[in-house]
């Protein structure tokens, strides 16, 4: 019967000392502040928290999805989503569950949205991503398959909605 015991209490003391030493690290989630100045560099966008969510909202002209159709108004969130701010953003703030990007115009609303959480891109697949919005930043204008392939890439690792105004 002591031996119970004596087992029992030393169970139960190596318990709490194992508890003690699995400290949680502390999530961080950044404000509005440090969400726009990663994004200072480009005009057209506001951001702004929702709980544990950056959205970034960018003002994509219309007579860019008037010209492009589909899409030019496809591709919008990921040109910004697919960033080294974004990704910066996801690494430096532990409590960051994610980023939304909504594409609007001044007049006409809501063009798309997309959201990538945290953890939807491993730091290979990050580069990629970010590699192929580059591309389609660059040359997308002159070259729309490197526009189709950023979305595909998008579509195939986000949650994505567009407006039925826009997407025919």
């Amino acid at each position: 019967m002591v031996m119970i015991r004596r087992n029992k209490a030393l169970y139960i003391l190596g318990l709490i000392a194992v508890l003690a030493g699995c400290d949680q690290p502390e999530l961080v989630v950044p404000t509005d502040s440090q969400v726009s100045e990663r994004f200072s560099a480009t005009d057209g966008v506001s951001v702004r928290m929702s709980g544990n969510v950056a959205e970034v909202t960018v003002l994509q002209p219309y007579s860019q999805v008037q010209r492009g159709g589909n899409l030019w108004a496809k591709v919008g969130p990921y040109i910004y989503l697919f960033s080294d701010e974004v990704h910066t953003l996801l690494i430096d703030f532990s409590g960051l569950a994610g980023v939304r990007v909504i594409t609007t115009t001044s007049t006409q609303g809501e063009i798309a949205r997309a959201f990538i959480a945290r953890d939807a891109l491993t730091d290979v697949l990050w580069r990629r991503g970010k590699n192929i919005a580059g591309h389609a930043r660059r040359d997308g204008t002159t070259r729309p398959s490197l526009l189709e392939d950023l979305v595909d890439w998008g579509e195939d690792r986000t949650e994505f909605s567009y407006s039925a105004r826009f997407i025919r």
